[in-house]
């Protein structure tokens, strides 16, 4: 299930920032990418599961939707911290005086 849900955000976060390519000030590119290298990450994580020890390639348990959502707020926070960090819209550090 947390293949769904990052694959999920990955996708949305996408089209967020192909919606705001032009003045991507709110960074989804960067989003868009630490999702998808989670997403393909878990990918080859299942591939390689189910190919060695088999069973199931979804696991629908209360324990997989956590591990995913766990992981999503985690990429989100990641992404947060960029964004403050960077300050794009000037909030934190104040705009520049323009003389």
């Amino acid at each position: 299930m947390w293949l769904v849900i990052l694959a999920f955000a990955a996708t949305i976060s996408t089209a967020l920032w192909y919606s705001k390519a032009e003045n991507d000030e709110y960074m989804f590119k960067f989003l868009s990418a630490i999702l998808w290298g989670a997403t393909i990450m878990v990918l080859v994580d299942h591939v390689m599961g189910f190919l060695t020890e088999g069973g199931e390639f979804f696991e629908m348990t209360a324990e997989a939707v956590v591990l995913g959502l766990v992981l999503l707020i985690a990429a989100l926070t990641i992404w947060e911290i960029v964004l403050l960090i960077k300050d794009p819209g000037r909030v934190l550090y104040g705009k520049k005086s323009q003389t």
